[in-house]
């Protein structure tokens, strides 16, 4: 309006000036310039007021009016509000209070109506700053009591807050976990198997897990007979328990349990009396050499646990015609703190599950096998303090203080008889399983296993380890979700029972519904016995997890030092996870404490069930301070692989875990390395194509991230083969131990055929492995098609 105002005619500014020319020198301000007295810029000045004061006397503008009349004059007001740098010069009073003595009716009308706006306008400023607090007490009240009641909207997903797991973790203690421990080891002298689990249950429901079920399985069981096995020498007639004792009653009254528990389940029964031949670790090499000296028909095998799977060497034994194998553990095998020589132990020769029923689970009606003895060796375990008193050699060591190896001097027989006697019947397990639902993905399954004790069997006190590090994570846990925090994905609480018979409880669980499992299970995290020794970390993994694992460089470890050099391998690890892995090819990981030695010696000892008490636990562990770095490594991955919104698996891993397997090894065939080059190639493109957007929250749709997850977590059903020798895994992703890197069925093949004229087997086991790349690097390609396609479709 002031520019419009300023262009009028030179008519209309001639006339403004004549009427206001008695504006006199001495009335205005002290210190205007001459420019301020330019009588031009008055004129122009004073007409845009006389308009605006106009327009203030109309209905409507009284709050424009009192908006600037309190302490100073309104004319000053006016132009301010307006902003009229160009003329404000002109806001001095002097021009309105001249203006107002002329025109006496607008200064009445206009101080009239001053109070009463005056007054109106406070009345109405007091509604509103009234009517605003109370709305704003009433937003807070109301947006308290919604974040009270729906807090899981806020926090449902772990990237929304980083410090969520750390908080979740703060509240495991290792005295709290070791006044858990000691709790149940009390529970262990159950005279059946229905205590503990119905106590475990308790116990995770009053931690706040909501749905705690026991499931219950009637398994066939193979136990300890009514008196220990026996060991007799034909030349002297001397009678031995498992142990090295003496037969007598005074021996066995003095380690009756123990004895009773130094078995091999499912072993044939009966007596065998035949020579002795000590076939060392009983590899296909030892096998060959000895059946180029001597008869081994129906003779009694002299092996040492170790380097290879046990059922493996037996099947073996089996085939080369032996008639029975007295199996024990080398002391030189084993760290120098272990003092085993008199200690006996258990083995299961079960691969797994009830084997009444292979391949289904044990329900009601289920057709039952008549299957005692899953061998027709008779096996048994025995000390190295009898073996020997066998070779007729105690044990000796060299001037250097290294342990001499046991072994039968090749020119001398031993006859001996062997009596083995053993129970089977069927037994009811039980498995305690419960669920955390998750918020946003509850059909995906993360499953955290460990183990109970069961009656009848060895009597060690692992478990009360395995037991006290899942409970205490649920409670850790389920502190946090009392406040309303849930995790996106369904984590499940497995203890399960009848571990030491062959990982009974858990075969049969997955059988039972292995459909859901197939289609659900999304990673196994293993906490089977976790407190090997207290020397070195060793984190196991599946390949699409080495990452996870290696990401955790900040192990709290009680020698820190040694946590760089950890190194995340992909072995055959013992426990529950079996069934989980080489059935249905869940990724798994575990975390275990494990001594010096046995990370250095041979693989597979662990194979042997040692009575280990409570006081051999805490001896390795006084402050349980590795307990709780146990727990806190496996509950921050369980929390990372149930919470993220994409997977943190790794499919390049595989693909640079299959080109390792095939590394220096001359069987490998032009056609694999070519397949294994392309399933490289497909898992770069996916990594690189499909995995980076989704990890992008800005690129994060959640059908895309929904379909990207199915991918990543079926990747290694892949690799699972139709069928591996004994002892072996399905999965061939897991390597025999941490000393081999090539594919496992592969290397036995290869041993297999040397002996032989043919070298079928070794095409067959090449044609697995060749079947199983070529089928994950069609997976891989048929994902990125699924994506294409899928975007091509929304756009």
């Amino acid at each position: 309006m002031g520019e419009k105002e300023a262009s009028l005619p030179n008519t209309s500014l001639q006339g403004k000036k004549m009427a206001y020319q008695k504006v006199n020198a001495d009335q205005r301000a002290p210190g205007h310039s001459q420019y301020l007295d330019n009588d031009d810029l008055q004129a122009t000045a004073l007409d845009l007021e006389w308009d605006m004061e106009k327009e203030l006397e109309e209905p409507g503008f009284d709050q424009f009016q009192l908006e600037g009349t309190e302490n100073q004059n309104l004319g000053h007001a006016e132009t301010e509000d307006l902003n009229l740098d160009s003329i404000q010069p002109a806001t001095s009073p002097k021009g309105r209070f001249q203006r107002l003595q002329e025109e006496s009716d607008y200064i009445n009308s206009y101080t009239r109506s001053a109070p009463k706006s005056n007054h109106c306008n406070f009345c109405r400023l007091l509604k509103i700053l009234c009517t605003a607090t109370i709305l704003f007490i009433f937003g807070i009240l109301i947006g308290y009591y919604t974040h009270k009641n729906c807090p899981s909207n806020a926090t449902s997903s772990g990237t929304d807050n980083p410090h969520l797991y750390q908080e979740i973790l703060k509240a495991i203690q290792a005295e709290n976990i070791k006044k858990m421990f000691r709790n149940l080891v009390q529970l262990y002298k159950s005279e059946d198997d229905t205590e503990i689990p119905k106590k475990l249950k308790t116990l995770w429901t009053s931690s706040g897990l909501e749905d705690v079920q026991l499931g219950n399985y009637s398994v066939l069981l193979n136990l300890p007979g009514p008196s220990p096995s026996t060991v007799t020498l034909r030349s002297s007639g001397q009678c031995f328990h498992p142990n090295g004792q003496p037969c007598g009653k005074e021996a066995r009254k003095s380690s009756s349990q123990d004895l009773l528990s130094s078995y091999a389940a499912y072993s044939a029964k009966g007596t065998l009396e035949a020579e002795v031949i000590d076939v060392n670790y009983g590899t296909a090499d030892d096998l060959k050499r000895i059946q180029e000296m001597k008869n081994v028909t129906n003779q009694i095998a002299l092996l040492k646990l170790g380097k290879l799977p046990l059922l493996y060497k037996l099947s073996l034994l089996e085939k080369a015609g032996f008639g029975g194998v007295l199996l024990y553990v080398d002391p030189c095998d084993l760290p120098n703190t272990e003092n085993l020589s008199y200690e006996t132990f258990m083995v299961s020769l079960n691969p797994g599950g009830d084997p009444s029923t292979p391949g289904y689970p044990s329900v009601g009606g289920s057709f039952r096998q008549n299957r005692s003895n899953l061998t027709s060796l008779l096996v048994q375990p025995i000390s190295a303090s009898l073996v020997a008193k066998l070779i007729s050699s105690p044990k000796e060591k060299t001037q250097n203080d290294v342990c001499s190896p046991l072994k039968l001097p090749s020119n001398e027989i031993r006859i001996v008889s062997m009596h083995i006697q053993t129970v089977t019947k069927f037994k009811t397990i039980t498995n305690v399983v419960g669920y955390l639902k998750g918020s946003t993905s509850p059909d995906r399954y993360i499953i955290v296993g460990s183990h109970h004790h069961t009656a009848y069997s060895y009597n060690g006190q692992e478990w009360a380890s395995s037991t006290a590090i899942i409970t205490a994570f649920i409670q850790a846990l389920m502190l946090r979700v009392k406040k309303g925090w849930r995790p996106d994905r369904t984590i499940v609480f497995c203890s399960w029972g009848g571990t030491a018979f062959g990982n009974i409880g858990s075969y049969e669980w997955g059988e039972d519904f292995r459909k859901v499992l197939q289609r659900n299970a999304v990673a196994y995290v293993s906490l089977h016995n976790p407190i090997r020794g207290n020397s070195s970390l060793l984190p196991i993994a599946s390949p699409s997890l080495q990452q996870l694992i290696a990401e955790r460089k900040n192990f709290s470890c009680t020698r820190r030092a040694q946590c760089p050099e950890t190194h995340v391998s992909s072995v055959q690890i013992q426990g529950d996870a079996d069934y989980f892995i080489n059935h249905l090819g869940v990724p798994t990981l575990q975390f275990v404490y494990e001594g010096i030695k046995a990370l250095k010696g041979p693989s597979f000892l662990s194979e042997a069930l040692f009575p280990k008490h409570t006081t051999k636990i805490e001896e390795m562990d006084p402050f349980f301070n590795l307990h709780e770095i146990i727990t806190k490594l496996s509950g921050e991955v369980i929390l990372q692989i149930a919470n993220e919104p994409v997977l943190p698996f790794n499919a390049l891993d595989i693909a640079l875990e299959v080109q390792n397997s095939l590394k220096g090894n001359q069987l490998n065939t032009h056609q694999l390395l070519a397949m294994a080059s392309h399933l490289r190639e497909s898992a770069e493109l996916f990594q690189s194509d499909e995995m980076r957007p989704a990890n992008n929250p800005k690129e994060r749709a959640p059908i895309r991230v929904r379909m990207l997850n199915d991918v990543l977590q079926d990747m290694e059903k892949n690799f699972l083969v139709r069928q591996v020798p004994p002892g072996f895994y399905r999965n061939i992703l897991y390597h025999l131990d941490e000393k081999t890197s090539q594919f496992s069925i592969i290397l036995e093949a290869w041993e297999h055929c040397r002996s032989l004229p043919s070298n079928e087997t070794l095409q067959e086991a090449l044609s697995e492995v060749l079947n199983s790349i070529n089928s994950a690097q069609v997976y891989f390609k048929a994902g990125l098609d699924v994506f294409e396609s899928g975007l091509v479709g929304k756009n």
